[in-house]
């Protein structure tokens, strides 16, 4: 069985410069980092010219198809019944894309699938990974 899941997303970008209406982002869920989604941008979509990616709460993601959600970085919110509004905000300015809310669902019942909702815990490696600090740590 897999242990990743990606899926393309076609992302139309609301505020950008230079203006790019659509563009194709990638959602990324790793059962190994299980509270975890990734979203990542093409090069030619960000403005530094190189790829971007964006890390948040999978619950963050869940969340916001419903109502909007988060305070930080990463903001997320319905709009109408078929999109959703991601925002990215960072020093050099915020990015507003809208994507399906169809791709979104069909993303997360995946991820589900994989690790359902509230058994993320289950995957994780508390033992090694307090190992590894502790050897870290000598």
């Amino acid at each position: 069985m897999s242990t990743v899941i990606e899926q393309l997303v076609e992302a139309r970008l609301v505020a950008a410069a230079p203006r790019m209406p659509n563009i194709p982002a990638t959602l990324r869920y790793d059962r190994g980092d299980p509270f975890a989604v990734r979203m990542t941008f093409p090069a030619p979509a960000t403005l530094e010219g190189v790829e971007v990616c964006w890390t948040f709460a999978r619950e963050l993601l869940v969340a916001g198809l419903e109502s909007p959600q988060g305070h930080g970085d990463v903001r997320v919110r319905p709009y109408g019944y078929d999109r959703v509004v991601l925002e990215f905000h960072a020093p050099e300015g915020t990015a507003v894309i809208h994507v399906r809310a169809a791709e979104i669902r069909r993303f997360l019942e995946a991820a589900g699938e994989l690790v359902p909702a509230g058994l993320e815990h289950l995957q994780l490696d508390l033992d090694g990974a307090l190992a590894d600090l502790m050897r870290d740590a000598q």
